[in-house]
């Protein structure tokens, strides 16, 4: 299975979502920081799952309708940054659909997060994975998950590693930093965090138009 995260940066970068697709052919695509009331109903093979309402910048999920069968969906609200708080940028940091792999006959969660931005502490985003990961399990229990998006999460990673690990699930880092935009800002801020997968690799992909690079997620089931 193949899937896909990418930051848009406030949409500037949706018209590339297309050509994206028709390169790398992912099976989900999983986009933060989208205008939700200008997203097209399919890219390419891939239909619109769901995108998050309460904010026109959101999530949105994409998959392959001939591939998976759509089961149920969920977005979920975090706990909030003081940037949060006082320039709302987003209400829901989480998007989830539970599917159904239609060859494999097996079920699980995939889901788009957000983290809060820079302003806030490691500590905040460690409570906002921990929480998505566990509303995200609501969805359906003992199912293998897999959460991509941009943590925005740059340094002290064996923390965050750590607590994921404690929490059951694993942490899987691109194969180089995917945030350009300030020299001193570059890192590994879009990953992956899942449970009952097995994550064979997490590519960077060229820097397009966004101030993210996006990511291309292999993974099979354990």
């Amino acid at each position: 299975m193949k899937v896909i995260s990418y930051n848009l940066q406030k949409h500037r970068a949706a018209g590339e979502l297309t050509a994206l697709a028709a390169e790398h052919d992912p099976d989900l695509l999983c986009v933060q920081e989208c205008d939700v009331q200008h997203l097209p109903d399919r890219i390419g093979d891939l239909a619109l799952a769901d995108a998050t309402q309460g904010n026109r910048l959101g999530l949105a999920l994409f998959y392959r309708e001939s591939a998976f069968h759509l089961q149920a969906l969920r977005s979920i609200e975090l706990k909030k940054s003081l940037h949060d708080r006082i320039a709302k940028p987003a209400h829901e940091r989480v998007l989830g659909a539970r599917l159904r792999d239609i060859d494999a006959g097996r079920e699980f969660i995939a889901a788009s997060f957000h983290a809060a931005p820079l302003t806030a502490l490691n500590s905040l985003r460690r409570h906002q994975i921990r929480a998505a990961l566990t509303e995200l399990a609501t969805l359906g229990d003992g199912l293998p998950q897999l959460m991509v998006g941009d943590y925005n999460y740059p340094v002290f990673k064996e923390n965050l590693g750590h607590a994921v690990r404690e929490h059951g699930y694993a942490l899987t880092l691109s194969d180089d930093h995917t945030y350009t935009r300030y020299r001193v800002f570059r890192g590994h801020y879009d990953f992956a965090t899942s449970s009952g997968f097995e994550i064979e690799r997490v590519t960077t992909l060229p820097q397009r138009s966004s101030d993210h690079r996006p990511i291309l997620v292999t993974a099979r089931f354990d």
